[in-house]
């Protein structure tokens, strides 16, 4: 636009120096003295216009630098401003980890106190109601306090220990999930396997107890792991009785509510047996999770002729099946087909089939190599068992940091103290 402009001003003074020398001409001072007007005219005019352009350039250059200058003292109020905030955000997160520190630490204290006290109502309750031993009954129910109070004392003294075991990709066995399992040991550290106390804690009201420790516990690895650069989730196991406790059960969607990033990390584990068995509140207690995000896998699995459109229902992402139950049933076939409800559908085509309903079949329970290759002819992309790596307890001092808030298990305690009045 400049050049345009400066264009028609050279040829503004042009015309207006041919005038001035035109009227020399006529003058009769002779054509010489009109050209050297002209000339002179238009040397005095282009002067004047570049002394001219020149200040008004000078001025347009100090405007801007007064402008670049001024948006450098903006920057830098904005950046110390920036600083400030950053550094009181730092101040206030450690402040706020310092806070939640000693508050977990006081919860834990409480919890310490809470189980205390259930172990003296379950000291009175035994104490209150003497036993002889003469008869089969009594026997049987003198063991069974005696295994009831073994538990207790596992929970009061934190003798609670959680294994893991890897679940891996197939072929590749790459770690991409763990199974988590919670194991109690008894007064000389023996570790009781869950067989010998979910009976009991079961029939005392103790299992939401002891989910609510494993959940703690799971979320905090999951935690560890992401700090870790280590994106694996872990199979969390879920009893019907967590799921169906009024008391338990809204605390327990509190806190997945309130940590909604563990969604895509952390899969509630129920038995088939568990899931076939669940009631309407159970369901609707499982949606309610599933609504914020979290799945479900189902294992101890029986049969392969699930209802598959169910479980996609009920968000049941995974399913996992013994590797020796996979390949009685689909490979040592003798011609008979796989599932009864489909009888078109062949061995190959069960993973495939699980898959279009959105489920991902694991293979559990994997002893041997010659197992491997089975599983990897029926199109099975991951498993788990002794083969790819044994459940492992997890450091003490590891556990220390995992301990749960007592407010979360509070009413499980209150809940089961209910249970057994009644």
């Amino acid at each position: 636009m400049r050049k345009i402009t400066g264009g028609f001003l050279f040829f503004g003074y042009l015309f207006l120096s041919l005038a001035i020398g035109q009227t020399i001409w006529r003058a009769g001072m002779g054509a010489g003295a009109g050209a050297a007007g002209v000339l002179g005219a238009l040397g005095v005019m282009l002067g004047l216009h570049a002394a001219i352009a020149g200040v008004l350039d000078r001025r347009a250059l100090r405007k801007e630098i007064a402008k670049v200058r001024e948006a450098h003292r903006l920057l830098a109020d904005a950046m110390e401003s920036t600083q400030g905030a950053l550094t009181e955000l730092a101040e206030a997160i450690e402040s706020g980890a310092l806070s939640k520190t000693e508050a977990l630490t006081g919860e834990v204290r409480m919890l310490e106190g809470l189980i205390q006290q259930m172990s003296e109502s379950i000291d009175d309750r035994l104490s209150s109601s003497p036993i002889t031993a003469d008869t089969f009954e009594g026997r049987r129910q003198v063991q069974s306090n005696t295994l009831l109070k073994t538990v207790h004392d596992a929970l009061t003294e934190n003798r609670v220990d959680l294994y893991l075991q890897p679940v891996v990709t197939l072929p590749q066995r790459r770690t991409v999930f763990y199974e988590s399992f919670t194991r109690l040991r008894d007064p000389s550290n023996r570790v009781m396997m869950p067989a010998e106390y979910l009976s009991v804690a079961e029939g005392e009201g103790l299992l939401p107890a002891i989910d609510n420790l494993l959940l703690f516990r799971c979320a905090q690895i999951v935690r560890r792991l992401a700090r870790q650069d280590r994106k694996v989730g872990v199979f969390c196991n879920v009893s019907l009785a967590s799921l169906g406790d009024e008391t338990f059960f809204p605390q327990f969607l509190d806190f997945l509510s309130q940590n909604r990033d563990l969604k895509d990390a952390l899969i509630f584990e129920l038995g088939q047996a568990t899931f076939d068995a669940r009631g309407a509140a159970e369901a609707r207690n499982m949606a309610k999770l599933a609504d914020l995000g979290f799945r479900f896998s189902i294992d101890k699995v029986q049969t392969l002729d699930l209802d598959f459109a169910d479980l996609q229902r009920s968000d049941v992402r995974f399913i996992k099946v013994a590797a020796d139950l996979l390949i009685e049933q689909l490979l040592d076939l003798d011609g008979a087909t796989p599932l009864a409800s489909q009888p078109d559908i062949q061995a190959a085509d069960f993973a495939p089939l699980t898959r279009r309903y959105g489920l991902e079949l694991i293979a559990e329970k994997v002893e041997t190599e010659k197992q491997v290759v089975d599983i990897l002819e029926l199109d099975i992309g991951m498993g788990q068992g002794h083969l790819f790596g044994e459940p492992r307890a997890i450091k003490e001092a590891v556990l220390a940091e995992t301990d749960p808030p007592a407010e979360f298990v509070r009413t499980t305690l209150q809940s089961a103290e209910q249970r057994r009045r009644f």
